[in-house]
């Protein structure tokens, strides 16, 4: 069912107006030639080294970014916005990785005691200077703009756990069946979400963000409803299917992996 309604928006939004707005093509071929995709798409390993060797073109994308203006990005439709605003925070996360790469083994060895990596404001975007944080909290779900809980299985924080760095850019006429697909490979993922048994284990982004899994997207109020609407990639039963929409089957939400999503 809730494909379906995905599906119905994918074609609603494009019809959207796309004249002028970002074109995300150094983005894509930096991502096409350096994320390896495993698993059938439910999983990918970042070549670091490769973007490291390329790193020039990413900060010519990143520039690019950095030269649209608030205005410019509120003429655009809305998936382009949030399309603009997903890559602005996976190409930065990848550059902030590579002002420290090979030293390091997760993300987090780029923050302080003082600092999480995620507020350091290094990002210039839309007129000033940004944390990874503020891009994702306030530009995105802070906003009121979107509202869509599928984003967090696209923003990519470059750690084991996240949902996979996709190996395309998100673009605003794709974004629809994009997310639809992000969310169905993270999902299908049994290392990050599996039943076991009678106990659904999940991935503790659904602890962390579950208000945005609760708040009336597509009619969605529970992670129960959430996860029942996606029980053929989970593999629940029909009996399940309605035990975890009553709320009647136990969620334990994983451990997550910080560890550095780099190509092994």
């Amino acid at each position: 069912m809730i494909r379906i309604l995905w599906l119905f928006l994918t074609v609603l939004f494009a019809t959207q107006a796309t004249a002028a707005v970002f074109d995300h093509g150094k983005w894509d071929q930096l991502l096409k030639q350096h994320v390896i995709v495993l698993a059938g798409g439910k999983a990918t390993q970042v070549d670091y080294d490769g973007f490291q060797g390329d790193r020039s073109s990413l900060k010519n994308y990143l520039g690019g970014l950095a030269e649209v203006t608030q205005d410019k990005f509120d003429s655009w439709p809305h998936d382009s916005q949030l399309a603009f605003l997903i890559n602005a925070y996976n190409g930065w996360t990848v550059e902030l990785i590579l002002t420290r790469y090979p030293d390091l083994e997760s993300i987090k060895d780029l923050g302080s005691f003082f600092q999480s990596p995620w507020k350091k404001q290094f990002v210039p975007l839309l007129g000033k200077n940004r944390s990874l944080d503020e891009i994702e909290h306030s530009l995105i779900r802070g906003s009121g703009r979107y509202n869509d809980p599928r984003i967090h299985f696209a923003v990519n924080c470059a750690s084991v756990g996240c949902p996979s760095l996709r190996s395309e850019a998100y673009t605003g006429e794709k974004l629809q069946g994009q997310l639809v697909e992000a969310s169905e490979m993270f999902l299908a993922d049994r290392e990050r979400n599996r039943l076991r048994g009678e106990l659904l284990e999940v991935s503790s982004i659904f602890k962390w963000y579950r208000e945005d899994f609760e708040q009336g997207w597509l009619g969605i109020n529970s992670l129960g409803e959430f996860f029942a609407g996606h029980e053929q990639v989970l593999g629940l039963t029909e009996k399940m299917v309605e035990e975890v929409r009553a709320g009647k089957v136990e969620i334990k939400f994983l451990k997550y992996d910080w560890s550095l999503n780099g190509k092994k």
